[in-house]
């Protein structure tokens, strides 16, 4: 027996955090019943569950790492008919969706998974799953300013978590810098925030490394199934 939200999210329809919103707004039923109270257990043998009246498969969970080019969602659906991330993903039968997301203007390596559960673990922020950005920003950081992203940001009236920072390279004939940051929080549009409250905005950015991945080879649109020593390695880092 396993709780009504784990089950969702392990058949890869949404996270377990969603999938509480679900059974709380009545859009769930097992065996037939709505059920709102979010301690139910069900059989994934015995009980049938349904969300918006379409019934759930338990699938195999899958992890996909995908080169997200820039001018993508990430998302699994956009009412402006532009494309998203899962649409280099038709081939793959199971239910997938990101994890986390990356801006419409930024490139990089996004993961993708019907594991909620993982999905969860991943973005939580007391986890401290680090992804490494390469930010192009204007003007050239000082070395305070570098201190103040490595010790926290107030954006909004929250202080950021603390970020591994490192300034790579400068050019003044374009009057810019690359910088590299690590941070393990995933708020919204955190990087870009950050460095518009030092001053200098970003002009372009990459995310190259989520924990241990790098991108490798990959080129932009292209995607691969991670190994399952590289999911290990990933759910080893988030409970240490």
């Amino acid at each position: 027996m396993e709780r009504l939200q784990k089950v969702i999210a392990n058949a890869g329809v949404t996270s377990r955090r969603k999938a509480e919103n679900l059974i709380e707004e009545g859009r769930v039923k097992v065996n037939g019943e709505v059920v709102r109270e979010l301690g139910t257990k069900v059989s994934t043998r015995k009980d049938t569950v349904q969300v918006d009246d379409i019934l759930i498969d338990k699938e195999e969970p899958v992890y996909y790492m995908l080169y997200k080019p820039k001018q993508v969602i990430s998302a699994v659906s956009d009412d402006k008919d532009r494309k998203v991330v899962t649409d280099y993903f038709e081939e793959v039968k199971e239910r997938i969706f990101p994890i986390g997301r990356l801006d419409y203007d930024t490139s990089g390596l996004l993961l993708l998974t019907n594991d909620g559960e993982f999905a969860n673990m991943m973005m939580h922020p007391k986890n401290k799953v680090y992804k490494t950005y390469i930010a192009k920003v204007e003007g050239k950081p000082t070395k305070e300013e570098i201190e103040a992203l490595k010790r926290g940001l107030e954006i909004e009236g929250i202080k950021t978590a603390p970020a591994k920072v490192r300034l790579k390279s400068t050019t003044k004939q374009t009057n810019s810098s690359i910088v590299e940051i690590s941070i393990h929080e995933g708020r919204n549009h955190q990087v870009r925030k950050m460095f518009e409250a030092i001053g200098h905005p970003v002009k372009k950015l990459k995310r190259e490394k989520y924990d241990q991945l790098t991108l490798g080879n990959l080129k932009p649109g292209e995607k691969r199934e991670l190994k399952p020593i590289e999911v290990k390695k990933l759910k080893e880092t988030a409970v240490t």
